[in-house]
């Protein structure tokens, strides 16, 4: 369900377009994200690592799981 969402969310944002992990989470769980949030960054990794989103901070590639702070996820650049 969470791999679903980050494809869904960075479909409609579109291209050249990034997202935060805790939209993916208030999707999901409106009253209760927080909790979510360690398993939507290790599932935006594994996407990440499959070559289906990239994952950003501060205009770099990074592991969602190991960067410490806020990260952004967006498509893949074709």
């Amino acid at each position: 369900m969470i791999a679903a969402t980050i494809r869904e969310l960075a479909q409609h944002r579109g291209p050249g377009k990034t997202l935060c992990p805790s939209e993916v989470a208030r999707a999901l769980a409106p009253d209760d994200w927080r909790a979510l949030m360690p398993e939507v960054r290790r599932t935006a990794d594994a996407l990440a690592a499959a070559g289906e989103i990239v994952v950003m901070q501060k205009g770099k590639a990074v592991s969602a799981c190991t960067a410490r702070g806020a990260i952004r996820i967006g498509l893949k650049a074709p």
